[in-house]
C-alpha cells in the first residue's frame, strides 16, 4: 500500500480566506492518521473527501489554539455519524481535562470512548506500534511542551520469486512465510537453497517525520535522519530570525539547514506568518541550502516513498 499524506491547513496563528491552520491526514499501511487539528479541519477534511470513520488515531502537537482548536467540534461530528468505535487521543498532558471540561460543560453525550494517551517526556519514546509501523514522538522546543511525531514502517518482507521456487516440489505453500522472513530452505539431502536465490529484496519501508512550532533544533538529527519526507515549520524568513528565536519559531533557512543535515528526502515548509502574501520567499530561501524544498499543497494527497 502506498502512503499519502494531504495537509489540510498549514497556516500560523489564525485562519484565513485561503488557508487553515495546521492539520494533516495521513495515510499509511490502511491507517488513517490525523495529525494537529486547528480550527477548521473537519470541514477541510470534508473537502479532501477524507473518510472520516477510518481516523482511530489522532496526534496533537501542543496545546496552542492553532494546532487543537478544531478537536472538540470534530469529536462531536463523530458522534453526530454515528461513531462506535473508540477513538485514541495523542497530546500533551491537559488535553483530557480540555476535552473533557467542554464536553461536560457543552453537555456533549458520545457514543465511543475517547482514550487519551498524555504525553509528558522530554525525550523521544514510541507511543504507537502494530505489526507494520510505529510511531515516535520528536521532542521540540517550543514556548511550551510540543512534540512532534515519526512515522515509520517497520521492514518489510522479502518478495517471494515463484520462478526458483517452483523448481523444488519440497518447497510448500507453508514453507513461503520462513522464505518471506528471511530463511534458507534445507532439501531433504540437506542441501542448502539460499534464501536470496528463492526471493528478492523486499519494498522500501517509507518514514515521514511531522515537526510542528519548534526553535532551530539539531537535537532532532538522530530521529528524523534519512526520513523520506520532513514537514517542517519555517513561520519566518531568516532576515526576521530575532523574531523566531523570541516567539519560539523556525525561519525558513534554518528548516532547510535542518534537512540537509538530517540527509532528508523532501522538505515541506509550513506554518508560515500572514506577514507573508508571496509564500514562494520561503522556498528561494530554503533553496540556497536544501534545493528539494517545497511549499504546501492544501488537500492534494501527495505520495510519500
Amino acid at each position: 500500500m502506498s502512503t499519502f499524506l494531504t495537509i489540510l491547513g498549514f497556516n500560523s496563528a489564525i485562519p484565513t480566506i485561503n488557508s487553515a491552520p495546521t492539520a494533516q491526514f495521513l495515510e499509511m499501511d490502511e491507517r488513517s492518521f490525523l495529525i494537529d487539528c486547528g480550527e477548521g479541519t473537519q470541514v477541510q477534511l470534508r473537502k479532501a473527501k477524507a473518510r472520516f470513520s477510518k481516523i482511530n488515531h489522532i496526534f496533537i502537537s501542543h496545546l496552542h489554539g492553532d494546532h487543537c482548536f478544531g478537536l472538540p467540534g470534530l469529536i462531536a461530528s463523530f458522534r453526530l455519524l454515528g461513531r462506535e468505535t473508540p477513538l485514541h487521543v495523542y497530546g500533551p498532558q491537559g488535553i483530557k481535562d480540555m476535552l473533557e471540561t467542554i464536553f461536560r460543560l457543552s453537555e456533549t453525550h458520545r457514543s465511543f470512548e475517547v482514550v487519551y494517551h498524555e504525553l509528558q517526556s522530554k525525550e523521544s519514546e514510541k507511543i504507537y506500534e502494530d505489526h507494520k509501523l510505529e510511531v515516535f514522538t520528536i521532542p521540540l522546543n517550543h514556548r511550551i511542551y510540543c512534540n512532534g511525531y515519526l512515522f515509520r514502517e517497520k521492514p518489510k518482507e522479502r518478495h517471494l520469486n515463484m520462478e526458483e521456487v517452483s523448481k523444488y516440489a519440497e518447497i510448500e505453500t507453508c514453507d513461503y512465510q520462513n522464505l518471506k522472513n528471511g530463511k534458507d530452505f534445507i532439501l531433504s539431502d540437506g542441501y542448502v537453497l539460499k534464501n536470496e536465490v528463492l526471493t528478492t529484496d523486499p519494498s522500501k519501508s517509507v518514514s515521514y517525520a511531522f515537526c510542528s512550532d519548534t526553535r532551530y533544533s539539531e537535537t532532532i538529527l538522530p530521529l528524523i535522519k534519512e526520513v523520506d519526507v520532513l514537514y517542517h515549520e519555517s513561520t519566518f524568513l531568516h532576515e526576521l530570525k530575532e523574531m523566531a528565536d523570541y516567539t519560539g519559531h523556525t525561519t525558513a533557512l534554518e528548516a532547510a539547514r535542518i534537512a540537509r543535515k538530517a540527509n532528508v528526502g523532501k522538505l515541506i515548509l509550513g506554518h508560515f506568518s500572514n506577514r507573508y502574501g508571496d509564500l514562494s520567499v520561503f522556498t528561494d530561501e530554503a533553496r540556497e541550502v536544501f534545493p528539494n524544498s517545497f511549499l504546501p499543497t492544501a488537500l492534494i494527497p501527495v505520495k510519500i516513498g
